[in-house]
């Protein structure tokens, strides 16, 4: 299955912000962008000539990279989102947020969306009472998330929910049982992604 498998912390450098990509040490005085908040690379000092098209290009790979998908995955998310009623930028972002992977991030089972990933890849979760391997699996209100019962991964995972702050509104976590229900459909003010996700439309679109 394809994933990213660039360096996290240079892609939170080349977006100029935090984008919580490797959990726990994003939180720390170790964070890359903490120590050089400047891009990667030999021409990472250099001014860059701010252009329309380089606002929408950031905002377009800062929400791809945010969610872990590469150019082709999202390309056919914004393809789906466009083909149906209502705001486009905001479809895109609530179908993104109904992956597995980001809904296991979510509830708290991971401490960031590449460990939520693996565990998913893993076997470690069920939708419904059934096993589900696929990240990409879309989830739908009312279904049970929960870890399986004889999961290897259970001792690791409590230890994750542990630095879990809170649990977007939309979902509903039972972290004692390791488990977690979809209430609704996220609306866009309850997505905290630092994403404009009209430039990505207008990129897009062009």
């Amino acid at each position: 299955m394809a994933k990213d498998t660039s360096p996290a912390c240079k892609q939170c450098r080349r977006e100029g912000l935090k984008l919580y990509l490797k959990g726990e040490r994003c939180l720390t005085d170790h964070c890359a962008i903490d120590r050089r908040s400047y891009g990667p690379g030999e021409h990472g000092r250099r001014r860059v000539k701010q252009t329309e098209y380089l606002a929408q290009l950031r905002e377009k790979q800062k929400a791809r990279r945010y969610y872990g998908l590469l150019e082709k995955q999202f390309r056919n998310y914004y393809e789906k989102a466009n083909k149906q009623s209502g705001i486009t930028g905001e479809n895109l972002l609530k179908m993104l947020e109904m992956r597995l992977d980001n809904v296991v991030y979510r509830l708290g089972f991971a401490v960031s969306r590449r460990q939520a990933r693996q565990l998913v890849l893993h076997g470690h979760f069920t939708v419904n009472g059934r096993r589900v391997n696929i990240p990409s699996y879309r989830v739908k209100p009312d279904d049970v998330v929960a870890v399986k019962e004889n999961s290897p991964a259970r001792d690791s995972i409590s230890e994750a929910t542990d630095l879990t702050a809170s649990v977007s509104p939309w979902l509903q976590a039972d972290h004692d049982n390791l488990s977690g229900v979809i209430l609704k459909y996220p609306e866009r003010d309850e997505i905290d992604v630092p994403v404009q996700e009209q430039f990505i439309v207008e990129l897009y679109s062009k």
